[in-house]
């Protein structure tokens, strides 16, 4: 009779592994789609980019603002888990920072479209904000300290005024053609490096 039990709980877990599967390849999609678009694409193009019915996205995400919100929560544990990783993989620690930095920015676009979204909900985008602070600024503050103690940058310029600084320079990139904010970022990110 266990051995029942044991196949039913089995299945139960295999079902919430596949939602769970399911539910992060329609959130990578959504980010892909708000990164190249804004947060105001079309939901058919997130479904074609998903490979799933507009019927899908609706029924896991009734309005927009829950699948732009879930869209920058899903952002923030993704950055967050890659600093680690590229640490871990890439060439040097700089070379790292700047991987990072060139996510962080992705990740900027979803949260400057989240605000005109959750503008009538203020403290839910505190909240938010809140938690997009507690988890990316140890995380690029980690990635500082590397480069730091590798000798590749001069001093270290505090995790906060680093992404304050990206924040600042990728805001308004889609209203001015003329402007490259990621041109701009890695500008910022190469001047850290120390002279040779």
């Amino acid at each position: 009779m266990s051995g029942g039990d044991g196949g039913a709980g089995g299945q139960v877990r295999a079902r919430r592994a596949d939602a769970r599967r399911n539910e992060k390849a329609l959130l990578d999609a959504a980010a892909a789609v708000f990164v190249a678009s804004g947060v105001e694409a079309p939901v058919r193009d997130i479904a074609a980019e998903a490979g799933v019915g507009m019927g899908t996205i609706y029924r896991h995400f009734p309005t927009r603002a829950d699948l732009v919100v879930a869209v920058y929560r899903h952002q923030i544990e993704s950055c967050a888990e890659a600093g680690p990783a590229l640490l871990a993989s890439g060439p040097t620690p700089h070379a790292a920072l700047g991987r990072w930095i060139d996510l962080f920015a992705d990740f900027l676009v979803t949260k400057h479209g989240l605000a005109a979204v959750l503008r009538p909900d203020s403290a839910g985008f505190e909240a938010l904000h809140a938690s997009f602070l507690d988890r990316l600024v140890p995380v690029c503050a980690e990635l500082l300290d590397a480069a730091v103690a590798s000798g590749e940058i001069r001093e270290r310029l505090s995790a906060y005024e680093l992404l304050r600084a990206v924040g600042n320079l990728c805001i308004g990139d889609d209203q001015d053609p003329r402007y490259d904010a990621r041109r701009a970022v890695r500008l910022l990110v190469a001047g850290l490096a120390r002279p040779e």
